[in-house]
């Protein structure tokens, strides 16, 4: 399906404006700047992730076990300790 990202910013403000009391002006710019980024980086790689996940099937499928699991153990690792 199409995804409509203006319309996730309009739901994300609301959002944000009923769980915070003191919300004014600035926080509205902030996280409209804020969404405005992401919506651009996100509209930039709509359309390659299928792209990119073609290459990393075949580089995956090109691995023993071993190296698999090293590489399972890697990205644990850097997504906790980024976490």
């Amino acid at each position: 399906g199409n995804i409509h990202l203006p319309e996730y910013k309009a739901v994300m403000l609301a959002s944000l404006r009923s769980l915070c009391k003191d919300w004014g002006s600035l926080h509205e710019v902030s996280w409209s700047w804020l969404w405005e980024n992401v919506e651009r980086m996100l509209k930039a790689l709509m359309g390659k992730p299928a792209v990119q996940e073609k290459a990393l099937s075949a580089l995956y499928s090109s691995l023993d076990e071993a190296a698999l699991m090293i590489i399972r153990k890697e990205v644990y690792q850097k997504f906790f300790a980024l976490a």
